[in-house]
């Protein structure tokens, strides 16, 4: 198997990875949305598949997701986010590490591809129902950013360690 017909079915696997960990465990928020563990697969589409390959998995797992849950309003909005989020993720934890182990620069990645998330939402919010609902759902979009990227961090550790290379 060449290295781009690899990196297809690892897109691939990802991206039903992030609709699952999206889709599984999702809290509702009061307003509108839903909190889920997705982010965490939307930074290692990022760090494991480069800004491509990452963007696309990611921003399709996570839109499909939200259609399948019947946020289909979101749905475009999330494609784009998610996708600056492993976009955001490769440039500063991968292309500016230069190492897969400098866990500093995976946390500073994770957390400006959460603050991109948050930021991201909350604009399209304020166009679907003013700002004061999305002011509202920033402490949720936070919380759901916070599990993310711990989680996140903690599965890039791991498959670091692990010595697994795609």
């Amino acid at each position: 198997m060449n290295d781009k017909t690899k990196k297809i079915v690892l897109a691939s696997m990802l991206g039903a990875l992030t609709f699952i960990a999206t889709i599984i465990i999702r809290v509702p928020m009061p307003a509108v949305g839903y909190v889920n563990l997705g982010d965490c697969i939307v930074l290692l589409c990022g760090w494991i598949l480069g800004p491509i390959y990452g963007a696309i998995s990611a921003g399709l797992g996570s839109a499909i997701a939200d259609l399948s849950a019947g946020y289909v309003v979101y749905a475009p909005a999330t494609f784009v986010i998610k996708a600056l989020m492993a976009v955001a993720a490769y440039y500063i934890g991968v292309k500016l590490a230069k190492s897969e182990k400098n866990f500093v620069l995976k946390l500073l990645s994770a957390i400006v591809a959460e603050i991109i998330m948050i930021c991201g939402y909350f604009v399209y919010e304020s166009f679907l129902g003013g700002i004061a609902m999305a002011a509202g759902n920033i402490l949720f979009n936070s919380i759901q950013g916070v599990f993310g990227l711990i989680a996140g961090v903690v599965l890039i550790n791991i498959y670091g360690k692990s010595g697994l290379k795609f």
